[in-house]
């Protein structure tokens, strides 16, 4: 039996940060719950409660929802319709698919004067022939029921065949009772036979989920308890036992252990007096989430629970030890000095030698530079100096024998005056 606690309560009020006294809305739906209690002192300030598909037997202390305008109580096991005359401000009341076959019952909600809607699709007394005409004549107040709206008309009707339709309802009202009677104590009878026989034998079972069955109070609970026991069942199969993680060996020395499967490294300073461990923390993790433990043969560090152990090749000094959150990549680097550390002198490479050039001053050219192929012109050859010089000297030579010299003519030359002369 599941019972209603204040843990399940403030489970499924998250939206109200977790207050029961300002509740207004509550959904306990398919939570297997047989019995509604506890919330009619808890949560007084109710305007909506949500119960359906439940085990719920009875409707009983919901008195003192004074503010209460909608209980869905639908897929559930109620047979009469009681307890909700201090509900002054319930407006509407759903128990589609139960087993109200009481249908005089509903006399009790007269007093409750702003019900406006009310469904009872799905319960045997629909079957009562006149059931509308009943529901319609007893509560004036409803303006709709079983989702179909009430009209002028259809209400006189129901108020004029009142009497008749009464008497109808109250001779299959007590049919209905034997019949329940009879169906209640066979199903008792028979659900305790099977209850040890599908204890003993998987294949009765097995048979149980494949038999059509009746639809009553005793068949919906007894299915949802089985349903509950193979679900317990299966559970208890599928789950792996959780993974025990020894930190210390037979001969209590410290192991290596990462259980949280974080990224670390673990190198020596530059001046190799001391350990460094960086760990590759996430960047948003609270760091009240972080737990450090520095002994002198060891570290531990317990992240959201989970531990990541090293041991230490050499001691370290645990007074000395620091450990440091970066604020911009979120990781844990614990500084461990050692006991004995030892000085080191650094060897250091001396700096190549570089040698420099003056630079070569170039004068100053107000020409557009363009790209040149090959070397540059101001490159200094010096091995062809005097090859350049002897060309110059040939040159100026050849330049000073050249004169004009007119072509002579030929012997042969007749002028043609038809010819135009060239320019």
């Amino acid at each position: 039996m599941v019972r209603i606690t204040e843990e399940l309560v403030r489970k499924k009020c998250e939206h109200n940060e977790g207050e029961i006294c300002t509740l207004e809305e509550l959904s306990l739906h398919q939570e297997n719950i047989e019995k509604i209690e506890h919330l009619q002192n808890w949560c007084r300030d109710l305007k909506i409660l949500l119960f359906h598909s439940n085990l719920i037997e009875k409707i009983e202390n919901v008195n003192k929802m004074k503010r209460l305008e909608y209980l869905n109580l639908s897929l559930n096991n109620i047979e009469r319709i009681e307890n909700l005359e201090g509900c002054e401000a319930l407006a509407k009341l759903d128990l589609t698919l139960n087993f109200v076959g009481e249908l005089t019952s509903i006399v009790t909600l007269v007093n409750n004067i702003h019900l406006k809607t009310l469904y009872l699709t799905g319960n045997p007394c629909t079957d009562y022939v006149g059931y509308r005409d009943y529901v319609i004549a007893t509560l004036p107040q409803l303006q709709s029921l079983d989702g179909t709206d009430i009209d002028r008309s259809e209400r006189i009707k129901a108020l004029q065949n009142h009497e008749r339709i009464k008497k109808r309802i109250l001779i299959e009202q007590e049919q209905y009772k034997v019949k329940r009677y009879a169906q209640k104590v066979e199903n008792e009878l028979k659900y305790s036979r099977v209850k040890k026989d599908i204890e003993e034998d998987e294949e009765k079972l097995s048979r149980f989920w494949q038999e059509p069955s009746d639809n009553s109070p005793e068949t919906r609970k007894f299915i949802a308890e089985q349903s509950r026991r193979k679900d317990n069942k299966c559970d208890l199969i599928t789950k792996t036992p959780k993974r025990v993680f020894n930190l210390f060996d037979k001969d209590g020395h410290p192991v290596n252990v990462n259980e949280a499967r974080i990224s670390f490294t673990f190198t020596e300073s530059e001046d190799l007096l001391s350990f460094v461990l960086d760990i590759s923390v996430y960047k948003h993790l609270d760091t009240t989430l972080l737990d450090v433990d520095v002994q002198p043969t060891y570290v531990r560090v317990t992240i959201k629970g989970k531990v990541l152990q090293l041991v230490l090749p050499d001691d370290v000094k645990t007074d000395s030890s620091t450990a440091q959150r970066s604020l911009t990549t979120g990781h844990l680097v614990i500084t461990m000095p050692k006991v004995n550390g030892l000085v080191k002198q650094k060897i250091t490479q001396p700096p190549p030698r570089t040698t420099i050039f003056p630079a070569e001053s170039k004068p100053y050219s107000s020409k557009r530079e363009l790209l040149e192929i090959g070397p540059a012109k101001s490159d200094m050859d010096f091995s062809r100096i005097v090859k350049n010089c002897n060309i110059l000297k040939h040159l100026k030579e050849s330049k000073s024998n050249l004169s004009l010299v007119s072509k002579k003519v030929t012997a042969g030359f007749i002028d043609d005056p038809t010819v135009p002369p060239l320019e």
